[in-house]
């Protein structure tokens, strides 16, 4: 296998980048799992929020929030519009939702 070029990475998105999203997927998981069972959707769903967006910082892509929490959750951050990663590599739209169930989690519901 070659050497890469400096940028050529960013050039031909791969598995890096899918994995570096799987990783913001896994980190608002583990964020919220203290809070499964407890009754506060809001907390579970900050918390999966704030650990998302801090992740999504430190990912080398230029997202784009098309989808996001802001309308349906009257959440302050990943809003429709937002810029999230750290603005190099290539240029993205996502949607996110970092508690798929948020109710469920609270409750500790087992569907």
């Amino acid at each position: 296998m070659s050497e890469l070029e400096p940028g050529e990475l960013f050039e031909h998105p791969d598995r890096n980048l899918a994995m570096e999203l799987v990783r913001a997927t896994e980190a608002a998981a583990i964020r919220a799992t203290p809070f499964i069972g407890r009754g506060d959707k809001n907390a579970a769903d900050g918390a999966a929020v704030d650990a998302m967006r801090k992740f999504l910082a430190t990912v080398n892509f230029s997202g784009l929030v098309v989808i996001g929490e802001g309308e349906k959750d009257d959440a302050p951050m990943l809003f429709n519009g937002e810029l999230v990663g750290t603005g190099n590599g290539p240029q993205c739209d996502i949607a996110v939702d970092p508690i798929d169930g948020t109710s469920l989690t609270a409750v500790y519901a087992v569907m």
